[in-house]
């Protein structure tokens, strides 16, 4: 990436966010439709991390790393959402340096914790079919939060080293960010001096993030799919495939929209592509993970018309 000149331009503390549109026509249709999914998204989400903390059923590995899950999407999607809906209301959708670190840091700490919070899932569902008789020992609760804190934990150290070394340096201009939030890459073409050392690092996390997380979803469901062929009942094989089917499904769309977007040579890249792969898999994934388990979760389906009637009776 060139370097800019220091002497022709002032630093810049301030960005201008392009928002997802700029067609006066689509702001008001638009608005409507991610306050929507915004909306959806939360209650969602939240719903899914208090059914899975009240109903006692509910108290297994698999709805722990579910509740995480959602927290995560619950996460990102806000770092996000209410300043984006926000642009399509104001005349001049501008973000301050430090917002703009903040929003950063935020989107990239919920953003990794979610890889290896998949990941964990993954290898609790191999567990479960794998070694069914020492699944308990396995996935004791110690181990349970050791698999979501380190996550968490990692992120939160990315994001931070990250943030950090990209905002020292200074911003020279121009000071609008293709995007509709706060990336790496857009903000990246805005600092003043050299970025190929940073582009470097941040290429090399996002690599490794992406791929040694895949590999043990990867693995993990290798192992079941020989688990699977080896069971000799079909109705054992069905019900092991239906512990897995939500999971397997989230993480296709998943993964399956960031290899679409990391994978891409960059001469093929469209700009208005781009934006598509990140409005979905920033706003709609984390609205459809919760649909998917609810719709295709008989007992998460149970546990809610428990938890309702309850609730019914008890202000009855």
């Amino acid at each position: 990436m060139e370097t800019h000149n220091h002497s022709a331009v002032t630093t810049v503390t301030e960005f201008i966010l392009m928002g997802i549109t700029d067609n006066p026509k689509l702001q008001a249709p638009l608005f409507g439709v991610f306050l929507v999914i915004y909306l959806v998204t939360v209650m969602g989400n939240l719903g899914t991390v208090i059914l899975t903390h009240l109903d006692a059923k509910l108290h297994t590995p698999m709805y722990f790393f579910l509740r995480h899950l959602a927290i995560t999407d619950l996460g990102y999607s806000t770092a996000i959402g209410p300043k984006m809906l926000a642009s399509f209301v104001v005349q001049r959708n501008t973000i301050s340096s430090g917002c703009c670190a903040a929003q950063l840091a935020s989107l990239e700490v919920f953003i990794i914790a979610e890889f290896f919070i998949l990941s964990a899932m993954a290898y609790d569902r191999h567990a479960a079919i794998c070694k069914p008789l020492v699944y308990a020992v396995i996935m004791a609760q110690r181990v349970r939060w050791a698999l979501v804190l380190a996550p968490y934990a990692y992120g939160t150290f990315v994001s931070l080293f990250l943030t950090v070394k990209l905002f020292r340096l200074p911003f020279c201009g121009p000071d609008t960010i293709s995007y509709f939030y706060c990336d790496c890459l857009p903000l990246l073409s805005l600092l003043c001096s050299d970025t190929r050392e940073l582009e470097l690092i941040v290429c090399i996390f996002s690599g490794c993030n992406l791929l040694s997380s895949l590999s043990v979803v990867l693995v993990s469901y290798g192992f079941i799919l020989v688990a699977l062929v080896r069971m000799k009942s079909p109705e054992g094989r069905r019900r092991a495939f239906s512990t897995c089917s939500a999971h397997l499904t989230v993480v296709v769309v998943f993964y399956g929209t960031l290899l679409s977007i990391y994978l891409r040579p960059r001469a093929s890249r469209a700009a208005h592509a781009d934006q598509a792969a990140s409005v979905f898999y920033t706003l709609v994934i984390p609205m459809l993970n919760p649909l998917i388990y609810s719709l295709r979760n008989r007992e998460v389906k149970d546990a809610l018309k428990r938890t309702l009637t309850k609730r019914c009776r008890s202000s009855a």
